[in-house]
């Protein structure tokens, strides 16, 4: 294998005066493992796809990388990006995996070889045959980490590998990365520090700035208490306190008491018709959920549970089986009609009621910048704007403002999505793995913002596989459990 190196590396972004990262130089040895971590937005992706040569066209760089004292060769370095949906090439997983085998060249025999392989390793159980389209957010993750392992390269570039997957997949795909990767360089950014340090051999941090503050071996560097104000998850510190927002800020539009929605038996088959049409799949199958206001009902399971298709479900973006009940105050009146379940509203009387943040985030981006993106909604519903400055401060989107959407981090990008579901004053707030990709502080942010709208009333339902968000949310328990798959649930009582 081969060694890697970065020197003096600083890119400005397009439309930027300052560099989100600068002056950073990195080394990677033969069969090393290091962890880059630091505050959402420092630039760890930045410096991953630096190294990958996919910096975007339009941005300011300057810098070198080199693999052996040599420019890299297309393939040598490869990249696990942090949205897997941009590592899509095909239709179903098999052929998506086999994408790097056939482009170095391989026979049709030894491709598919590789592609069982990189299935095992990174834990993908979906079957090659499946669309990728009917996969869950934790399940395109390992797909994609398949295709990276797939194409064999020299040097291994991992961005936030597990976070979308529950605690066990999370090790599984951790001790399959490191058995994959040996003899290979291997550069880790996630903020999961417990779970990657006792396996790496270095640590570096990047600051605020996006320089490197910090570098040595992990026992040294995560020692050091001051981290915690660069917004590190320190292994042993306690999670923050959820911050507290302005009162009245968080106020739904609409005062609706008790629950707003009730299902009983809900499920929710998907098919795709057409010239090519697949074999129906069911992602849920007789479950329970309330919703009431006033307060917080976390969703939880494993990776591919069905988690995300109930937050659809609830949303009113699919039609399910079952019976999905709206409260008459929450429900829009229709003319000598019971009220109807929420796949029957029209769009606009969803966006009154009830704001969702996606499992991926840029799926809800409709203003070409931050400020503009908060307040589409409460604009196209005639209702006041005023909450979005306040948002964007609660959640340290202020500076970015006036950016693109599309520019921002992934952190940021889920914060933004939650900046512009809250903005106008939904009586049920719906959010998707709002944490993943968050350091300390913006974490505290999100979840005092989600603790804050069930505290002024709002019904909040939040899909995650975070144990500390659900304590902070629900300390008194209570919520829907996903259990075995899409073959049920239980709900947990209150």
């Amino acid at each position: 294998m081969a060694d890697l190196t970065l020197r003096g590396l600083t890119v400005v972004p397009a439309g930027a005066t300052r560099p989100v990262v600068a002056d950073v130089d990195l080394d990677v040895g033969h069969g090393e493992h290091v962890l880059l971590v630091g505050a959402s937005g420092s630039g760890k992706s930045t410096v991953l796809r630096a190294l990958a040569g996919l910096l975007d066209d339009d941005v300011d760089a300057s810098g070198e990388v080199l693999l052996d004292g040599r420019p890299p060769l297309a393939g040598e370095v490869g990249l696990l990006v942090q949205d897997p949906l941009d590592a899509v090439v095909a239709e179903l997983a098999g052929r998506d995996t086999a994408f790097g085998p056939e482009n170095a060249g391989l026979e049709r025999a030894a491709i598919w070889r590789r592609v069982a392989r990189a299935h095992e390793a990174a834990r993908y159980t979906a079957g090659r045959d499946r669309e990728v389209v009917t996969l869950s957010g934790g399940e395109r993750q390992r797909l994609a980490l398949a295709g990276t392992l797939a194409a064999d390269p020299a040097v291994l570039l991992l961005d936030e590998p597990t976070s979308m997957l529950d605690a066990p997949t999370a090790c599984a795909v951790r001790t399959a990365v490191l058995d994959a990767a040996r003899g290979r360089g291997v550069v880790v950014v996630d903020h999961d520090l417990a779970g990657w340090a006792p396996h790496v051999d270095r640590v570096v941090v990047l600051g605020r700035e996006g320089r490197v503050v910090a570098a040595g071996a992990p026992e040294a560097v995560l020692a050091d208490p001051a981290l915690l104000a660069d917004g590190l998850w320190l292994p042993g510190a306690p999670p923050p306190r959820p911050v507290d927002l302005p009162d009245g800020l968080l106020r739904p539009w609409l005062d609706v008491g008790g629950e707003l929605l009730r299902g009983r038996g809900i499920g929710l088959v998907r098919r795709r018709r057409g010239l090519r049409a697949t074999p129906p799949v069911t992602v849920l199958r007789d479950v329970n959920v309330a919703l009431p206001a006033g307060a917080s009902t976390p969703l939880t399971g494993d990776s591919g549970s069905g988690k995300s298709s109930l937050l659809a479900v609830l949303a009113g973006l699919v039609r399910p089986t079952g019976d999905l009940v709206a409260a008459p105050a929450f429900a829009p009146a229709r003319r000598g009609a019971r009220p109807c379940p929420p796949h029957a509203w029209r769009s606009r009387e969803l966006a009154a009621r009830t704001g969702w943040v996606p499992q991926f985030p840029e799926h809800s981006f409709l203003a070409g910048d931050v400020r503009g993106e908060v307040r589409a909604t409460p604009q196209v519903l005639g209702r006041p704007t005023d909450r979005a400055d306040a948002l964007l401060e609660v959640l340290g989107l202020s500076a970015r403002a006036g950016v693109n959407p599309f520019r921002l981090s992934g952190g940021e990008q889920r914060r933004l999505a939650l900046a512009a579901a809250a903005a106008a004053g939904p009586a049920l707030l719906l959010a998707d793995e709002p944490t993943v990709g968050q350091d300390r502080g913006t974490w505290a942010a999100v979840a005092g913002l989600l603790a804050a709208a069930a505290g002024a009333g709002a019904a909040v339902a939040v899909s995650t596989h975070d144990g500390a968000l659900v304590r902070a949310l629900a300390p008194r328990g209570g919520g829907v459990h996903l259990v075995g798959g899409t073959s049920g649930t239980r709900e947990v009582a209150a």
